[in-house]
């Protein structure tokens, strides 16, 4: 199989190397609700606290979170093709260590400088032990079961937010911030450099095609009409989408609701997340890497639409968000599978990186663009018309995404 051949729907393409890790499964699971847990989700628990203690403004502490996820997108093209020629033991391990060290140099920056220093670290850290590399890392030793394998790891980082912003805000009951940190950088490296360096030891299998193939059929894949298309499309998906998340709890405390009220209806998103994964195996034996494309980024549209139009009941509107939530889920494990349906696994860190370098971009961008737009807009209502939109015209772009011939 070449590079640019096509896959059967929902196939896998790597090598299925017999020899795989056996600890890696259940390692990379711990890991990510682990890393995500902390170096993503400590950050917005703590935020109020951090510019309370410190005088610092909301804007410019969100800026370097921002900052972080911005690195974590540039950074990620070269840790792809990294991936690619060492796989991910390596990578996986530096990554932890940098991530301990970058929220160290957090919890005692003394001015935003150093803080905004701190995150640019650790984008780097995110870019080295987020989904990117364990879906490279399965990708390869796991074929052809690599959708199994991609859905238990993503079921087990969803459930990194429901471990980590409670225990979290439990440490900041009782700790400075500064404090907080500084427990959450010993824990992430306690669990995470391990867990990387002793059950990541597995040899790297072979690429499908030769290393100089490899290479250019990536070259070609990387300039064809429908991976360019498919980034558009994703990076448009992810803009709408994690403007939504940010967005929901001020849409609804603009209609009236508590800020429990609207918490409530964030939250039961994440079940939906879960749900969601669990069914994605199934879809993608039934469809065409395109067709659920399509499907399931229309569908992210309408639930925004059905945000921007239901108001009430409440019920209503938690029904609303566990099938947003739904849909969410399963987009994560449609762009893992992306570049594997369309063009083997030969090259997955390398476009894989590429792909999802725009759309971390838009992700990171996305609540500042949503807050600015919402004034001249008129309120959230109409910004949810307006995101609607936006992934209606990423849905429109999906039916072209399929891999073909190079242009």
């Amino acid at each position: 199989m070449t590079g640019l051949s096509t896959p059967a729907s929902g196939a896998a393409t790597g090598t299925g190397d017999r020899s795989r890790p056996r600890a890696a499964l259940p390692a990379l699971c711990a890991t990510q609700i682990v890393s995500w847990g902390i170096v993503y989700y400590a950050f917005p628990v703590l935020n109020p606290q951090i510019t309370a203690a410190t005088g610092w403004p909301a804007g410019a502490t969100a800026a370097a979170f921002s900052l972080g996820l911005v690195v974590s997108a540039l950074a990620g093209i070269r840790v792809g093709r990294i991936l690619d020629r060492r796989g991910p033991r390596i990578v996986m391990t530096v990554g932890s260590v940098l991530g301990a060290v970058s929220l160290l140099i957090v919890a005692a920056a003394p001015n935003v400088p150093a803080f905004m220093a701190g995150w640019a670290l650790a984008g780097l850290a995110m870019a080295t032990t987020f989904y990117q590399p364990a879906f490279a890392a399965l990708t390869r030793w796991w074929a052809p079961d690599h959708v199994r394998a991609l859905t238990v790891v993503t079921l087990a980082g969803g459930l990194a937010s429901t471990v980590f912003a409670p225990l979290t805000a439990a440490l900041a009951d009782h700790l400075s911030w500064r404090h907080t940190y500084l427990v959450l950088a010993a824990v992430l490296a306690a669990v995470t450099i391990p867990a990387h360096a002793l059950a990541l030891r597995g040899p790297w299998p072979d690429a499908p095609t030769s290393p100089a193939r490899a290479a250019e059929d990536a070259a070609k894949a990387e300039c064809s009409r429908p991976f360019l298309l498919l980034a558009a499309a994703f990076t448009l998906s992810g803009f709408a989408m994690y403007a939504v998340v940010v967005a929901l709890v001020p849409l609804l405390l603009e209609r009236g609701y508590t800020t429990s009220q609207a918490a409530w209806v964030l939250g039961i998103g994440g079940a939906g997340q879960t749900l969601g994964r669990t069914l994605y195996a199934a879809l993608a034996r039934r469809t065409t890497a395109t067709a659920r494309s399509t499907i399931l980024i229309a569908l992210g549209g309408f639930t925004t639409a059905a945000f921007a139009a239901v108001s009430s009941p409440y019920a209503l509107l938690i029904a609303v968000s566990v099938v947003a939530g739904m849909v969410r889920g399963n987009l994560t494990l449609l762009q893992a599978t992306a570049v594997t349906d369309r063009w083997g696994a030969a090259h997955y860190g390398r476009l894989s990186g590429l792909l999802a370098a725009p759309a971390t971009t838009a992700a990171a961008l996305a609540p500042f663009a949503g807050a600015a737009l919402a004034v001249p807009l008129g309120g959230y209502g109409p910004l949810f018309c307006l995101l609607a939109g936006v992934s209606l015209a990423a849905a429109l772009t999906a039916p072209w995404t399929g891999a073909g011939k190079p242009h």
